[in-house]
């Protein structure tokens, strides 16, 4: 199994919804989006899926933005079970295919601004499209939860700032209001890798470059040493960099690099000019973080000092899974935020 896919795994078994009302694939087409740098993405369209029922008086919306690379079709795939985490009998949940996942307006699916002609984007502006995509083509104009694991708690931090009326409840999941420096180090240098990779090609390749270093940093960052020396012998190791080197699948790198990007400019204080104090004066949303001491991808120290501020629930996962930790304590975990969100 490879690295995006145990990770796909991993966040399921965390935050699989179940497939019960679960509708197809849609899409919905915004127009062009002008970016906070002044660049424009055309033609923008936002990729998503819907679980549960809406009630009356909307009441029962809860907001889902995806990991990176994530894709809304791999929650349809998660099938319904009693340890699911939103239980969609009660909740009506809206999950968003992100920019640059190869769904949702991406390098590797623009027909007019293909591949590297694709602006750079921020993790603002990844709101601002969930945004006017849900306030537009859906109608919604407030919701009882945004939640999210991963990147998607990046993009969870991001619309407590952004838009602090929009809901009641924020539950970040291992993830960041700003990048550590150690983050931004491991993120940049996955970009190099591609970037000075022959093939990349300024991004005009023929086959996806660097695939087996996906593999490797991805083993290293996503796990800890105790728990990949755990799972992993020494043969399979080999056996799995082999195959990478071999794979002509996997995350398109133009979307990595993208998406890399625009975790790398998470910020919630740069509109606040740099104030962790002012930005957590304005959230309003009641907010539980949770996140993992070991996790090496996203480390946890920028969420730890956010919660302390907003006064927020926190949880801190003791487990030796690294990014992983909250989906080895799911049930866990799943039971505290099913607590959260019903308000008890």
């Amino acid at each position: 199994m490879n690295i995006k896919s145990l990770l796909s795994l991993s966040l399921l078994l965390l935050i699989g919804v179940g497939s019960a009302n679960a509708q197809e694939q849609k899409f919905a087409g915004i127009g062009d989006l002008k970016l906070e740098n002044g660049q424009t993405i055309r033609d923008l369209r936002v990729g998503y899926r819907t679980f549960g029922t809406m009630n009356a008086d909307r009441s029962n919306i809860v907001v889902l933005p995806m990991w990176a690379g994530g894709r809304t079709e791999q929650l349809s795939l998660r099938p319904t079970d009693g340890g699911k985490l939103i239980d969609t009998n009660k909740y009506y949940v809206i999950a968003i295919d992100p920019l640059s996942n190869g769904v949702s307006s991406s390098p590797s699916n623009s027909k007019l601004q293909p591949r590297m002609k694709f602006p750079t984007y921020t993790m603002r502006d990844v709101v601002n499209a969930q945004y006017v995509f849900l306030t537009k083509s859906m109608g919604v104009k407030h919701v009882k939860c945004v939640m999210g694991a991963s990147m998607g708690g990046m993009q969870t931090f991001q619309w407590m700032v952004s838009y602090p009326d929009f809901m009641d409840l924020a539950i970040p999941i291992v993830g960041s209001p700003q990048l550590a420096p150690y983050d931004l180090l491991h993120w940049q240098m996955q970009i190099d890798v591609i970037m000075n990779d022959p093939n990349w090609k300024q991004g005009n390749y023929e086959r996806n470059p660097a695939r087996e270093f996906e593999y490797e940093i991805g083993a290293i960052i996503l796990t800890t040493p105790d728990e990949y020396n755990r799972k992993m012998t020494r043969e399979k190791v080999m056996d799995e960099i082999n195959k990478a080197k071999l794979g002509t699948g996997g995350f398109d790198a133009n979307d990595k690099i993208r998406q890399d990007q625009a975790m790398m400019s998470i910020d919630v204080t740069e509109k606040f000019g740099g104030s962790w104090e002012r930005a957590a004066a304005a959230v309003k949303a009641r907010t539980f973080v949770i996140v993992s001491k070991f996790d090496h991808t996203v480390t946890p120290g920028p969420a730890m000092k956010f919660a302390e501020l907003l006064k927020a629930k926190l949880l801190v996962l003791d487990n030796d899974c690294g990014h992983m930790g909250p989906s080895c304590e799911s049930e866990r975990v799943n039971g505290e935020i099913a607590a959260f969100l019903d308000n008890k």
